[in-house]
């Protein structure tokens, strides 16, 4: 991965190329486009965090997602009830999915992988550079290469934008869940009470002016 590395910071993390990046997610979405059908192509992702965008990205494209654990034997035992032949893998990480990237050695069968700087490259075929460890960066690695396909494909042109957002493809934690859900139910607490008030002022209001009639009333008595 050393010749995809720009540079280095002062604290030792390394920078990668971004123009290296783009130009290895183009050859990616090349090798995608000509396979006449989508669904040969499998996606292989075992980590949560690229789970989501695994799945985004095979809607969008019409891939075959294996999110989650990955069943040994997928791709070299028959006997397996998961057994497929794809033609193409797609994997989030050569060293977390190294067991499907093993397989497809053994099949025959091309890998295309997103590698970090300190990413294994044996037996991958087009290393895509990036970072697959965060989540905004693996969602959006996901999200540029399934709009160069859909564009080299002639379903999205060039001149125009995607109407889906790179944020789709981000994973969320279940933390962020609880609190967007938490959110909601105090907003929606908040407007059942907006009613419930204004009535009760209403209320107030029409019998403090009945008070007042009756009060002007009694002073006419007098």
């Amino acid at each position: 991965m050393a010749s995809y590395v720009f540079g280095r910071r002062p604290d030792g993390i390394h920078v990668i190329d971004m123009d290296k990046t783009w130009q290895k997610i183009v050859l990616a979405a090349r090798m995608i486009a000509a396979i006449e059908n989508p669904a040969d192509i499998a996606v292989v992702c075992s980590r949560p965090y690229g789970q989501r965008a695994t799945l985004k990205f095979c809607r969008y494209i019409g891939a075959t997602a294996i999110a989650g654990r990955y069943v040994p034997g997928t791709f070299t035992n028959r006997i397996n009830p998961h057994f497929m032949e794809p033609r193409m893998i797609i994997c989030n990480d050569s060293r977390e999915d190294k067991q499907a990237v093993l397989e497809s050695a053994y099949a025959n069968i091309p890998v295309v992988a997103f590698a970090d700087t300190d990413s294994p490259l044996k037996y991958v075929d087009v290393a895509v550079p990036g970072n697959n460890k965060g989540i905004q960066s693996i969602g959006l690695l996901y999200w540029l290469l399934a709009r160069e396909v859909l564009r080299i494909r002639g379903e999205l042109s060039r001149t125009e934008e995607w109407d889906v957002m790179p944020d789709m493809f981000f994973a969320i934690d279940a933390a962020e869940i609880e609190k967007i859900e938490a959110a909601r139910e105090q907003e929606a607490k908040a407007e059942a009470e907006v009613p419930v008030a204004a009535e009760a002022a209403e209320w107030v209001a029409a019998e403090d002016d009945w008070q007042a009639e009756a009060a002007e009333g009694e002073s006419g008595q007098w």
